[in-house]
């Protein structure tokens, strides 16, 4: 149960929009990890750059979303910047939307 809550988790962050790039931060790669222990979530996440002026929005937007999936009681969301955010993080699709290189 603990593999489909975070897949849930994961799924659910998805509405959650990078308002300078336009996509979600899940394909961003902006989400490093996602832990639940019963009914407690910790995501660790990023954002592109440590000075990142939407990085309150973003935590936020992440914390809300994942509070709305069904058996998740709580949620902590740490912003890091350990590794730094690099577009290789970001699933091909969104590499190819944004015009990187694959």
């Amino acid at each position: 149960m603990t593999d489909e809550l975070v897949d849930l988790i994961r799924d659910a962050l998805r509405v959650v929009i990078d308002p300078e790039l336009g996509l979600n931060i899940v394909d961003l790669g902006f989400v490093y990890g996602v832990s639940v222990e019963d009914g407690a979530v910790w995501i660790v996440m990023t954002a592109t750059t440590p000075g990142c002026p939407a990085a309150g929005f973003l935590r936020e937007g992440v914390s809300n979303s994942a509070l709305r999936v069904p058996g998740v009681k709580s949620v902590d969301v740490t912003m890091t910047f350990e590794p730094p955010w690099t577009p290789d993080l970001m699933t091909p699709d969104a590499r190819e939307e944004l015009g990187f290189q694959n």
